[in-house]
This record gives C-alpha cells, structure tokens and sequence, in this order.
C-alpha cells in the first residue's frame, strides 16, 4: 500500500494542530504507525479536532491516534486496520439456545420423592425442566439487557462488536457462566469507552431490580434450619434494602435482636448463620433477581477489562492501573470467606491487567459522565455481595 508525500500529511496534520515536531517512522515496525508529531491542539475540543483530522485522512486510508507522552500531546498517523470479517451467528444461536435450557435445568421445580441415584436424580431434573421457566425467562433477561446494552451503545458508537455469546453451564446453581460480547474494533476515544461499558451495567439492574422486588413478593419467609444440602444466598445492601422494602425488617433476622456490629460481621462474613432464626425462602424469579445482582457486582469490580475496569480507565486513565495489585489483594483477603474470590483474583492476575486503549487517548470525560462514572462506583458498593453463598451444613 502506498501513502500520501510526508508534505501533504504534514499540512493536514497542522489543520488541527500546532506542530513542535516531526518524525517519520518505519509502518512495517512496532508499533506500525508512518509519523510522529509532537505539539498542541489548535482547539481545546480534542474530540472535534480529532473527528476533524480522521475525515481529512481517511480518503488516504490513514487512521490518526492522540497521545500523551511525557506530558506533550502527539499525534500518530497510522495505516488504517481492515473492516473485521462478519461473525458467524450460527455460534450465537446455538450457544443461546443450550443456554436456555441449561438455565431452564437449573430452575427447574421437581415434585415428588427425590431419588437417591444419581441418574433417577438426572431423569426427574429433565422430566420437570419445563417448570424452571420463570427463573430462565428472568435470569436471561437480565443477562440478555446487560449485554445488548453493550451491544448497541457500540452500534451507536461504530465500534464493531460481537453479538452475545451465552456459556452454558449445566448442573450448577445458576445454569449459565453469564454472557460475552467480544469488541471486534477500538473505542475511538475514553467516552466511547466509557459509554460502552457503563450501558451493560445500567441496563442489566434496570431490568434485574424490578425482577427482585417482583419474586420477593412472590416469596415467603420462614425459619433457618441446617440442611445439608441447602445454602442461603449473600446479601449486597441492595439485596437487603429490598427484602426491607417487601418483608419490612432486615433478614435473616436472628433469633434476638443484634446490634451493628452483629450486622456488619455478618455481612463481610456470612457467619454466624442465624440458624433458628426468620429469613426469605426464595423463589426462582427473586433468586434470578438476586443472580442479576450479583452478575452486575462482578462486572462492576474496577479492573481490567471489566465493565469496571473501563468505566475507572476512562475516568482516571493510566492512574487506574495503580489500584490493580490492591484490588487483587483484597479479592484474595476476600477469599478467605468465600473461597470463589480467589478464583477471580487468580483470572484478574493473568487476565485483568490491560485495559482497552482507545485511539484518542487525549479527549477525557465531560462532566456528565464523570458524574454517571463517581455514581457508578457507588453503584458498586451496593451491589456487592462479599459472601455469595453460604452452605446451611450444621
């Protein structure tokens, strides 16, 4: 491929910025770009300088990246990345539809005695799995907004993205690993970035908070026995709030009246299980609310390529990667009431320390997202549940 003189990309550059300096690069090294210039943007709206100087290059198959470099503004120029190739959605539908199943499993209301084989045990899960509708119709609904919410903020961003991939996962609580959209381009500056990973989040509890108050209305409440084989689901203050606002009183609600202190242990620990004491028997509706929740929470943890992780990157940019090692260490810390934290620590370890890089790392948040992004990170603090599950084991 070949590319405009030096000269002509130089007076294009100069239309929107105030060049100290100029140099030319190998596009066949790393990182692949063709110019550098060092200086000043002409205006102060980085963004419409940037959308500027992209329509000036585009016809010459340039793409411009905006940087900060030791504290000076500079401007890469760059062949332009090929359109990515159309996904084949086949993968998607399959995957949705064991999903749904899946889900429907994990919902599933079996009547009658249980049997004490594990195949009679897998017979009577299949033979009522139409029962566990309410909970995948819920459950999915939250998951499929979260996503979709993803989705078109890139459509309306123009940043090529997957449909949702949904991961079946059969035989457990839930029926599903959540859902996956994959960004197939690079968000052009840290508002579209932001943008993109804040909607999931807001669409999912937009949608999993009305179906928690919902199913709590459609449960009861009774007595905390041991049981072997049962568990009682965390508390996130959201999750509590709502169990207020249906039931009137906090639960589980122990058998004396306990202080703060009482609460706050409980809270961070999930000990001691209140045995005897008054709690919600929840229904499939309320516990996919409460999944929904949780979902959320996960995706919100500031870090990485999480929805967290982009919404604190746009906000506070390469400071945020400052914070990684002690977000990983508290999940660790976290680990030591609910083994599944160490989990997450160990994929954020391996996984989580990069984050997307927008094209134009100069333009920064308005003042109206940074205050969606400092309301998300409250958001955070009540949807997080320290303690998942906890086994009703004597």
């Amino acid at each position: 491929m070949s590319f405009p003189e030096p000269e002509l990309l130089n007076q294009l550059v100069k239309r929107v910025f105030r060049v100290e300096d100029v140099t030319s690069l190998d596009p066949h090294q790393q990182p692949g770009f063709l110019m550098r210039y060092r200086g000043q943007l002409l205006d102060e709206d980085s963004a419409s300088a940037y959308d500027l100087l992209a329509g000036l290059l585009d016809p010459y198959q340039i793409t411009p990246h905006f940087r900060i470099e030791d504290g000076r503004q500079v401007i890469y120029l760059a062949p332009k990345q090929p359109d990515p190739k159309p996904d084949k959605v086949s993968t998607n539908i399959i995957l949705f539809v064991l999903t749904v199943f899946s889900v429907m499993l994990a919902g599933a209301q079996p009547e009658g005695p249980v049997p004490t084989d594990t195949l009679g045990q897998m017979l009577m899960l299949a033979k009522s799995i139409f029962t566990g509708w309410p909970f995948a119709l819920s459950l999915l609904g939250i998951l499929l907004a979260h996503e979709l919410g993803h989705y078109f903020m890139s459509l309306y961003h123009k940043t090529p993205a997957t449909l949702p991939y949904f991961i079946p996962f059969p035989f457990s609580p839930l029926g599903t690993m959540g859902a996956a959209i994959l960004m197939r381009g690079t968000p052009k500056n840290k508002r579209v970035l932001f943008d993109i990973g804040v909607a999931g989040p807001i669409a999912g509890l937009v949608v999993a908070i009305p179906v928690l108050l919902y199913g709590l209305t459609l449960s009861t409440t009774g007595t905390i026995d041991p049981n072997p084989n049962g568990f009682l689901e965390g508390n996130s203050l959201i999750y509590l709030f709502a169990k207020f606002v249906v039931f009137g009183q906090l639960l589980p609600a122990p058998v004396e009246p306990q202080g703060i202190l009482y609460w706050l242990q409980y809270f961070f620990t999930g000990k001691p299980i209140p045995f005897g004491g008054l709690d919600v028997f929840i229904h499939p509706v309320a516990f996919a609310g409460w999944a929904g929740i949780l979902v959320t929470a996960l995706n919100l943890i500031p870090a990485g390529t999480l929805d967290g992780g982009h919404v604190v990157y746009s906000l506070f940019g390469e400071k945020a990667k400052k914070a990684f090692p002690y977000i990983v260490g508290l999940l660790a810390i976290l680990g030591f009431v609910w083994t599944g934290w160490w989990l997450w620590a160990a994929m954020l370890f391996w996984l989580g320390r990069v984050n997307a890089q927008p094209i134009d790392q100069i333009t920064e948040l308005d003042p109206t997202r940074k205050l969606i992004a400092y309301t998300m990170m409250i958001v955070f603090i009540f949807v997080l549940t320290p303690v998942p599950f906890m086994l009703l084991a004597p």
